[in-house]
């Protein structure tokens, strides 16, 4: 009798056929700061503050850019403290609605959700591996959005490779796994504002972020 390799694995393989992109960090000093140093090109930044370079919550509120962006390249650095759970958010379709946005999983452990793990795509695809670093240590995101195509490059390691075109129905994610998202991730708009999530979770916990650069591919 024939075995079939489970969904996962199956998952696996259709994620490792995709072209690679660089598994390296990129250079960013002559990349566009994400944010301005008094916030003034976000929306409505509520209680979040700038200072010396370090990004951090004070309430609840996402902070969205003011601008739209299709495909680029995002590099960040965040930093969790305990129970910490926060997000990046990717080409929001609608900002008043997280469910309309890809997001990108900043935790210091996992949620409730299957795929809610730090490096996760979040309820739709695991990282390929754990690479964190431990609470109070700086961690590194490298994310590339190109047409269907998302990548994560995760302290130096490719942990995401995913393409949004075979999450083609609602609610469910192509290993067959249940998702929360009401339109297929294919359909999901492909330019928007880029967010940051504030306090989360039940511990609400603080997150801190620097370094925030982004490289428009247009």
């Amino acid at each position: 009798m024939k075995t079939r390799p489970s969904p996962l694995v199956t998952l696996a393989l259709a994620i490792f056929t995709l072209p690679l992109f660089s598994a390296e960090h990129p250079d960013t000093k002559a990349w566009k700061d994400l944010f301005s140093p008094d916030l003034s090109n976000s929306v409505a930044p509520g209680k979040w503050t700038m200072k010396d370079g370090l990004l951090v919550a004070g309430g609840g509120e996402t902070l969205w850019t003011a601008d739209s962006y299709g495909d680029f390249i995002l590099d960040l650095e965040f930093k969790v403290e305990k129970e910490a759970n926060s997000g990046v958010f990717l080409r929001s379709g609608d900002i008043r609605n997280v469910l309309k946005a890809l997001e990108i999983q900043v935790h210091e452990s996992a949620d409730g959700s299957r795929y809610g793990m730090v490096g996760a795509l979040y309820d739709a695809c695991p990282p390929l591996k754990k690479v964190a670093k431990p609470v109070g240590e700086w961690n590194r995101f490298t994310i590339t959005c190109k047409g269907p195509l998302l990548t994560l490059v995760f302290n130096g390691e490719q942990v995401l490779n995913a393409d949004l075109d075979t999450w083609s129905e609602p609610r469910k994610n192509p290993d067959g796994t249940p998702n929360k998202f009401a339109v297929a991730l294919k359909d999901f708009a492909r330019k928007g504002p880029i967010g940051l999530q504030g306090l989360h979770g039940a511990a609400k916990a603080p997150v801190y972020y620097r370094n925030l650069k982004i490289k428009p591919l247009e």
